[in-house]
């Protein structure tokens, strides 16, 4: 690997091991595969999977967006912090934009999920480890301020997306978003970043224990979604089109972005490697919820994890 850690001072002289990522990402698919089973041999039950997708939504998520706070802040983290966050917000501005142009002739639900997917990504529990590696607990800093901008959008305008349903009014619309467990852990996170508040430890670490399932619970979810889907249909034209936006086109915006904003080494390097991630398993979880095209969800986090083990160390090769 090209990209050395020792500008950061972190793990000097150590590079990003790409076996190790494939390795991570295919830990991934073998959690997803786990729920599959599971699904299929009667262990979870279609009344237990809307609970899992339940408790993911509301519990674990929010204790995974709150205890990324819980990182020590180092020097420049002001300066670098604001060139992050702007960095993300402008990415997540253009992605919104695109959304009105890109799937315009797609019917309703599925529109839904391109929209959705092209906002949110699997940045949180599968980016956060990769920058861990790439920088040390300096990546966990940068990758924790600029989620802030990605979970805001996520949780606000994305959710918007399946929770603005017939019969919903814009101001229980509103009232939905802004009360949503997830960003709400958001504005708790951010308050928390900027104050240093002490938590108490043992809600510390209650906390951290509960987003440490993330990983596990939401990919099982996503595969007792799977162990209904047709293997042979997860690759189609419209999943194939969303992978091309979601693992290329955006992670070609975001370097246009940063090299406008003069941004350089970790800081650049988290901001490119969380923007290139697959799309978040919540883009099959909340069609299912919501009654959408969980189907389809399903494909596209299917097919983009399974490319993005091309893309992504493909990306962190030219970093």
């Amino acid at each position: 690997m090209n990209l050395r850690i020792a500008s950061t001072g972190q793990k000097d002289g150590e590079h990003m091991d790409l076996l190790a990522l494939f390795g991570m990402q295919g830990t991934l698919f073998l959690l997803m595969l786990t729920g599959a089973v599971l699904k299929r041999i009667g262990i979870i039950s279609e009344e237990g999977k809307i609970c899992l997708s339940n408790l993911v939504i509301d519990v674990i998520l929010p204790c995974t967006v709150i205890k990324a706070a819980f990182v020590e802040h180092g020097e420049n983290f002001l300066q670098t912090g604001a060139m992050l966050l702007v960095a993300c917000t402008l990415i997540e501005i253009a992605a919104f934009i695109l959304n009105h142009f890109l799937y315009r002739g797609y019917e309703t639900e599925r529109r839904k999920v391109f929209q959705y997917g092209t906002i949110a990504s699997m940045s949180g529990f599968l980016g956060t480890p990769i920058v861990e590696d790439l920088y040390g607990d300096l990546g966990i800093l940068y990758a924790a301020i600029f989620l802030v901008p990605m979970r805001t959008f996520t949780w606000s305008l994305g959710t918007s997306y399946f929770l603005n349903r017939g019969g919903t009014s814009r101001r229980q619309l509103v009232f939905k978003v802004l009360t949503h467990p997830c960003l709400v852990a958001v504005i708790i996170s951010l308050v928390l970043m900027i104050t240093g508040f002490p938590v108490p430890s043992p809600i510390r670490r209650c906390i951290i224990m509960i987003g440490n399932c993330n990983s596990a619970i939401a990919m099982f979810v996503v595969g007792t979604i799977l162990a209904d889907v047709n293997p042979l249909t997860i690759v189609n034209r419209d999943s194939l089109y969303f992978c091309f936006i979601r693992l290329i086109v955006l992670p070609l915006l975001q370097a246009g972005l940063c090299s406008l904003l003069g941004m350089q080494g970790a800081a650049l390097g988290v901001s490119l490697v969380l923007i290139g991630m697959p799309a978040a398993t919540t883009t099959a979880i909340y069609p299912a919820l919501y009654n959408g095209d969980a189907v389809f969800g399903t494909q596209c986090v299917v097919l983009s994890t399974l490319l993005s083990m091309v893309t992504l160390p493909l990306l962190v090769y030219i970093l």
